[in-house]
C-alpha cells in the first residue's frame, strides 16, 4: 500500500503536474487562437461589409450618372426634333405661300385669257359673214 502511494505521489509529481500544464497551455493556447480567428473573422466580415457598402454606393453613382446622360440625350433629341419640326413647318408654310402665289398668277393669267378669248369669240360672233374671207 505504501508502495502504492509512493508511486501515486511520483506519478502525481512527475507526469501527472506536467501533463496538466501542458494541456492547459495547449488548451489557452488554443482558446486564444480561436479567439484571434473570430476576431479575424469578424474583421474580415466588417471590411467585406464596407467594401458591398461602397460597391453598391459606386454602383448606385454610375447609375446617377448614366441617368443623367439619358436625360441629357433625351432633351438634346427633343430639342432637335422641335427645331426639324419648326424647319419643316417653316418649309410647309413657305411652300403654301408659294402654291398661293402660284395659283393667284395662274388665276389672273386664266382670267386675262378667258377674257381674250371671250373678246375674240364676240368679235367672231358679231363679224359680218363674209368680211373674214
Amino acid at each position: 500500500m505504501i508502495l502504492l502511494t509512493l508511486l501515486f505521489a511520483l506519478y502525481a509529481t512527475i507526469v501527472h503536474k506536467p501533463l496538466q500544464r501542458v494541456l492547459q497551455e495547449r488548451r489557452r493556447k488554443s482558446e486564444g487562437a480561436m479567439e484571434k480567428s473570430r476576431a479575424d473573422i469578424s474583421v474580415a466580415e466588417a471590411r467585406t461589409a464596407e467594401y458591398e457598402q461602397g460597391l453598391r454606393e459606386a454602383r448606385a453613382t454610375v447609375f446617377r450618372a448614366q441617368e443623367a446622360r439619358r436625360q441629357a440625350a433625351l432633351q438634346a433629341r427633343s430639342r432637335a426634333i422641335a427645331e426639324a419640326r419648326k424647319r419643316a413647318q417653316a418649309q410647309v408654310q413657305a411652300a403654301k405661300a408659294d402654291i398661293q402665289k402660284d395659283r393667284g398668277a395662274a388665276q389672273a393669267a386664266l382670267q386675262a385669257e378667258g377674257e381674250s378669248l371671250a373678246q375674240e369669240i364676240v368679235r367672231r360672233v358679231l363679224e359680218p359673214a363674209g368680211a373674214g374671207r
